[in-house]
């Protein structure tokens, strides 16, 4: 008896945790699948809310556009010079630029890429709607049908703008950094010299064949909606049917980014094995 009665409680809280995962799971398809339709409807990009959604591409793309590339052309700097003098020490100086631009410009750029836009712009703004709304909810009255109405105008002029700015933002720092990254790569291992250029293009040109390039094109779209997309969802919905509602105010930014950074692992192991294996 007293087996049984100590296993219900544990079973209760099993059920109610697994309810609560899979509900979460569920609002962020929904409303991913929201963000991407209102993605190509044609009132999004009206003129009332055109100035709207330039203004947070400009905002969410320009500061940080600076600041990334900076710190990943000192970082690429290092790893370059890293990687260039332990193939010299080992003889394999042959596989250095293939190396830097495997490690460098197929995995690194963009996964950091992506978690610089997170952690500058779409989680700190995720924390900011869940506060906001939370803050709403309890000053609205009971009953009232206002936060329901509003959901759509909410969606197209606060939400899709800020994801739309995090998508982009990935896009464009991920796209200049392996741009600035190849340059440098050339620059450290050839010096200023144009007549390594032919031998330096033909490697590049090896590395990103088409089932590569592909497989990057989609590991950074990924990357970016997942930046984009998942630390808004949870804020979308209202805090009174949110299963999170009584913990976040504590729990929201962490759980977002734990979220985050798990499908974030699940893309880049995707991408791993489809380019070594």
């Amino acid at each position: 008896m007293i087996t049984h009665a100590s296993l219900f409680p544990a079973l209760t809280r099993l059920h109610r945790s697994t309810i609560v995962w899979l509900t979460s799971w569920w609002r962020l398809l929904q409303f991913a699948a929201l963000i991407l339709a209102r993605g190509v409807h044609p009132s999004t990009y009206r003129r009332d809310n055109r100035a709207n959604l330039a203004s947070h591409l400009v905002t969410g793309t320009a500061p940080n556009l600076v600041w990334f590339c900076v710190l990943s052309a000192l970082i690429s700097l290092v790893i370059i010079r890293i990687v260039v003098v332990t193939a010299l020490s080992y003889g394999l100086s042959g596989y250095a630029l293939e190396m830097v631009v495997r490690v460098l410009v197929l995995e690194l750029i963009p996964l950091t890429a992506a978690l610089f836009v997170a952690l500058r712009s779409t989680l700190p703004a995720g924390v900011e709607f869940a506060q906001r709304r939370l803050a709403a909810a309890a000053a609205a009255p009971q009953g009232s049908a206002g936060p329901a109405v509003s959901a759509g105008e909410a969606l197209r002029r606060e939400f899709f703008p800020r994801a739309a700015a995090g998508i982009f933002a990935v896009w464009l720092l991920a796209a200049v950094s392996c741009i600035l990254t190849l340059v440098l790569a050339y620059l450290v291992i050839y010096g200023f010299t144009p007549y390594a250029l032919p031998g330096y293009t033909r490697v590049v040109g090896q590395i990103f064949n088409p089932a590569v390039s592909l497989i990057l094109l989609l590991k950074i779209g990924f990357f970016s909606l997942a930046v984009g997309i998942i630390p808004l969802a949870s804020s979308y919905y209202d805090a009174a049917a949110n299963p999170f509602a009584a913990r976040l105010r504590v729990t929201h930014g962490l759980a977002d980014m734990v979220r985050m950074f798990s499908v974030l692992l699940l893309i880049e192991a995707a991408s791993l094995m489809g380019n070594y294996y």
